[in-house]
């Protein structure tokens, strides 16, 4: 057997650690990319497309409160009595009108979990299907909520503004002209949609883009324009889309209408 001085045997082991740590770092990295690969696919197969999995289920919105909001909100034009509920594409919720008491929803659940009305279904899958024909591929961050998930987001704003500075009442009125009030948000009746980019094959900025030029021609229009603010009582949303009809979506589109507008010229 050859013997090996000490410097000799010390250099051996030496390259056999460093063989045993180069295997043990390249196992490691096989790991956390294989993980890397797992979360990504399943990001994708959740959020790519409006669903194709439906689940249908009747859903009534209860216990809707009434908000006063006109001790600080002088534009109350818009407060609608006698809009024409027969339509239940035209119904008006917004600050000062709040959701029905006896208003229900029979929803159809989307594949990334989100659901949205049954009956805007298939406009809202062949819109999605326009976008992706021209390379668009947007995703529904946002669809029907419940009560309580519209409570806790104005909760969870109301915390964020209040840890930005803002004092609380200055952090529940900023709050309100981003997210409704319990009971007089479009969510609730599950005809509007928030709409975003996949953020693999478009950037939510493209898709808005796309949405802003096309949605009218499958009934969805822009529910909360930059300029309507004053109006609609919610500041800027390129994301929000709200389902009104082809009809009434083409014309408000044609004449850069909000949908206070348009029912104010149909009375």
């Amino acid at each position: 057997m050859k013997e090996y001085t000490f410097e000799q045997r010390e250099r051996i082991i030496q390259r056999k650690r460093k063989k045993k740590l180069k295997r043990i770092r390249k196992i490691f990295f096989m790991i956390i990319t294989f993980a890397l690969l797992i979360g990504i696919a399943y990001e994708v197969f959740k959020n790519i497309g409006t669903g194709f999995s439906i689940q249908d289920f009747k859903q009534p919105i209860s216990n809707v409160k009434r908000y006063d909001n006109s001790s600080h909100i002088e534009n109350t034009r818009y407060l609608v009595e006698d809009t024409n509920l027969t339509d239940w594409r035209l119904i008006l919720v917004n600050r000062w009108n709040s959701i029905p008491d006896d208003y229900e929803v029979e929803l159809t659940q989307l594949s990334n979990g989100q659901s949205v009305d049954s009956r805007i279904y298939s406009e809202l899958q062949e819109m999605f299907d326009a976008a992706r024909a021209d390379n668009i591929y947007p995703i529904v961050a946002s669809g029907y909520r419940t009560a309580e998930k519209q409570t806790s987001l104005m909760e969870e704003k109301i915390a964020d503004l209040k840890a930005s500075g803002y004092s609380d009442a200055d952090a529940k009125e900023e709050a309100e002209t981003w997210v409704a009030i319990t009971g007089t948000s479009e969510h609730q009746l599950g005809i509007a949609v928030d709409i975003n980019g996949d953020g693999i094959h478009s950037v939510s900025k493209k898709v808005y883009k796309w949405l802003a030029e096309n949605s009218y021609k499958y009934g969805f229009i822009l529910r909360y324009p930059g300029d309507k603010t004053d109006i609609t009582g919610v500041s800027n949303e390129p994301w929000h889309y709200r389902y009104v009809g082809t009809d009434a979506a083409k014309e408000i589109y044609e004449n850069g209408l909000c949908l206070e507008e348009y029912l104010e010229e149909l009375q």
